[in-house]
């Protein structure tokens, strides 16, 4: 199956309101060029350098979103301002003072979600529940942050539904927007707890090397 018919598929499901981002990492550029044309224009991205090879071969295609989606460490930060508009794995002020740095040095806004650790995996990145408040205030106190909401990723094997029926909890309690949660094995499941973005790979370009 093409990328397009892939694509279409997915978007046939989808219902208004949910923004599908297309995670492109370790796709070349041919890939991307391929669901562009198809219509897609919101793409996902892992590593920073790989990122911004892409962002390079890409420059032309108007319309293209860029959604930063990896773990991100502050000295990454300086390749992603400005052009990545999403930074969804906000987790920790000293990554939200760089974030407001180096955006704000260059005339722009990042899109930032926090990304919250619900299932509290000591090996992964997120904020704890119980900071989740405190890391908010901060980043939009800040210049060139927008904060636009939450994200997660259920720990692997767990029950999806009830992590994602929290992160919607946590995002009302706060008066955010913005939930991305859902990837290519429990995307639907994410959609019925109120995603407004959803983060599928290997469902666009199928399953890699």
């Amino acid at each position: 199956m093409s990328v397009a018919a892939r694509l279409a598929a997915v978007k046939a499901e989808l219902p208004t309101g949910v923004t599908l981002v297309a995670v492109s990492k370790t796709q070349p550029a041919e890939a991307i060029r391929e669901a562009w044309a198809a219509g897609q224009r919101h793409f996902g991205e892992n590593y920073a350098q790989e990122w911004r090879a892409k962002a390079d071969a890409l420059a032309d295609l108007d319309g293209l979103t860029w959604h930063f989606i990896g773990g991100l460490q502050t000295n990454k930060v300086k390749y992603l301002a400005p052009r990545a508009t999403w930074v969804h794995t906000l987790d920790r002020e000293e990554l939200a003072r760089e974030l407001s740095r180096r955006y704000a040095a260059a005339g722009a806004t990042a899109r930032v979600l926090v990304e919250v650790d619900l299932g509290g995996e000591a090996q992964k990145s997120g904020c704890a529940p119980e900071r989740v408040d405190g890391l908010v205030a901060l980043a939009r106190g800040l210049p060139g942050l927008e904060v636009a909401g939450l994200m997660c990723i259920p720990p692997p094997g767990d029950d999806p539904r009830p992590h994602f029926a929290s992160l919607r909890a946590l995002r009302d309690r706060l008066g955010l927007r913005e939930l991305s949660m859902g990837m290519s094995a429990d995307w639907r499941i994410a959609v019925e707890e109120g995603a407004t973005l959803v983060r599928l790979g290997t469902a666009i370009f199928g399953s890699r090397g």
